[in-house]
């Protein structure tokens, strides 16, 4: 909603404590998520109800330093209008111009932030057709742009702003309003903005996952184990992966946090290397459609058995996008008490479901996840088990059921999960 819409609906939305609380997430996003660097551009895609955090974030991106911060909207209106009265022959267009000139942005040093919250029913009842190849074709010209941020060659950040479509599909049975202040407090909460000094809090937040990775980058574990209801999965990890969670630092030499909110350890699975199977702890809602019950068998590595209770053709659209979307891009250990799966809410956002719960990820591989990968081409990483896919898509499998265990090379198994929670000292 605009700045006068949210003023004119009174309650908690015009409250001092309210704004108070978005500056603050505006000032997270621009100090821990990106950490602008003096002089450095920002470059801010955004839905238009996200305006009053887009101000936020803008204000407090200057403040840090940054010569230039240029945000383009995206309108949920006018994307559908393309799937209403767009011409058959249409959905295989994408506007490559923009996507050139973002990637030429981001190779010029610009950091990129992303702020979602866009509804997550916007294409149910479209075309699937339709919206699976306007995606593709989408993919496809965003790929030099998205190769930069997946090997985290500059700061990059996402985070969220409440939105009336958006919060009603959260929040079903409230009118829009409540729904909408309902969806703001979680995201204040579980982006953990509640305390006297959030960019301290994120600090020792930050700490705490820097000490998971390093524990997990000592051992260097040869595969993990999940193990539960309907789960029994070994996945391999790549040759020279490494674990990564909380702020890092990109190859332009600024630490920043990704995400905000943030609860994960990620790698790099082998793409080869996965064998049994897997079921969903949660439904992933993609492209306007809940997927709900997955279950997948893997072999070699590849899924080669796929059912889901709900929503099963829009999942083999997706495992049909190309070779790569049957194999696994990421791995990431979560725990169950974590703040977003305590909400218990189902955000129908990655940025939050993925939180909620240790998950996987079909497709794209981050090579960030890896070591030694400067000079080494597409082959040379697919051959330590990186995988390539135009997708990149994280789906639940952690629950309070569900224990993870470390496996060497020779097959020594450490737990690592019992339960959901961690049981290393780290």
């Amino acid at each position: 909603m605009t700045e006068r819409n949210t003023q004119a609906h009174g309650g908690y939305l015009a409250s001092a404590e309210f704004a108070a609380q978005l500056d603050r997430l505006g000032e997270v996003a621009a100090r821990t998520g990106l950490n602008v660097a003096p002089g450095q551009q920002v470059i801010m895609t955004a839905p238009l109800h996200a305006v009053p955090l887009v101000r936020r974030i803008t204000e407090h991106a200057y403040k840090a330093g940054a010569s230039l911060v240029t945000t383009f909207y995206s309108d949920e209106e006018t994307t559908l209008a393309r799937y209403k009265y767009g011409a058959e022959n249409t959905f295989d267009t994408a506007s490559g111009w923009l996507s050139a000139g973002m990637a030429e942005g981001f190779r010029a040093g610009a950091a990129r932030m992303a702020i979602t919250g866009s509804n997550p029913a916007l294409l149910a009842g479209q075309n699937p057709d339709h919206v699976s190849r306007a995606s593709k074709a989408a993919a496809r010209v965003n790929r030099p742009a998205m190769e930069i941020i997946t090997n985290f060659d500059v700061n990059w950040c996402i985070v969220a702003a409440a939105t009336p479509a958006w919060a009603t599909q959260v929040f079903p049975d409230l009118p829009e309003q409540q729904a909408v202040e309902k969806l703001w407090q979680a995201i204040f909460a579980v982006s953990r903005l509640t305390g006297d000094d959030p960019v301290a809090q994120w600090e020792a937040h930050n700490a705490t996952l820097h000490r998971r990775a390093a524990y997990l980058n000592d051992v260097r574990y040869d595969a993990l184990h999940f193990s539960g209801p309907g789960t029994d999965l070994l996945v391999g990890l790549a040759d020279g992966h490494d674990w990564a969670g909380g702020a890092e630092k990109a190859g332009n030499g600024i630490v920043c946090n990704p995400n905000i909110p943030t609860e994960e350890v990620f790698t790099t699975p082998h793409r080869l290397r996965v064998e049994g199977t897997v079921a969903s702890t949660k439904p992933l809602s993609h492209q306007g459609t809940l997927i709900d019950g997955i279950r997948v068998r893997f072999e070699a590595g590849r899924i080669v058995e796929m059912h889901a209770t709900r929503g099963q053709d829009v999942l083999e659209r997706v495992l049909d996008t190309d070779e790569g979307a049957r194999r696994l891009g990421e791995v990431a250990l979560v725990p169950h008490s974590s703040p977003i799966s305590r909400s218990g809410l189902l955000f129908q956002n990655t940025l939050f479901d993925e939180n909620a719960a240790s998950h996987i990820a079909l497709g794209q591989s981050y090579t960030k996840c890896m070591r030694d990968t400067q000079g080494q081409d597409e082959a040379a990483l697919a051959a330590r088990g990186a995988n390539t896919s135009m997708i990149h898509i994280d789906w639940m499998i952690g629950s309070g059921e569900i224990d993870v265990d470390g496996l060497d090379a020779q097959g020594g198994r450490v737990p690592l999960m019992r339960k959901g929670e961690w049981v290393i000292e780290a």
